[in-house]
């Protein structure tokens, strides 16, 4: 299991790109959530198996068709003890 911190920037709000992020954890079996901060970006905390989390931070680094994701912060926090993944 790895537990990761990801901040991503660019245009990502206000283009669905949490919606579609609650979609690619569902699909990669992640637990976790994902937030809008105040300054643009967004905030997720996602837990799963390392070739999951893997393919969810690769989904991250483009997100969905109308975001323009422009940086990826990666980096690896404490087993989170989650029981699904949320948008908040």
């Amino acid at each position: 299991m790895r537990s990761v911190i990801i901040k991503v920037k660019g245009k990502v709000q206000g283009v669905g790109f949490r919606y579609y992020t609650l979609k690619a954890a569902l699909d990669n079996n992640i637990k976790g959530f994902v937030r809008n901060q105040g300054d643009g970006s967004v905030y997720i905390e996602a837990v799963g198996n390392i070739d999951d989390i893997e393919v969810f931070i690769d989904w991250c680094k483009v997100g969905p068709q109308w975001a323009n994701v422009t940086n990826v912060l990666v980096s690896d926090s404490e087993i989170g003890s989650y029981s699904k993944f949320e948008v908040k």
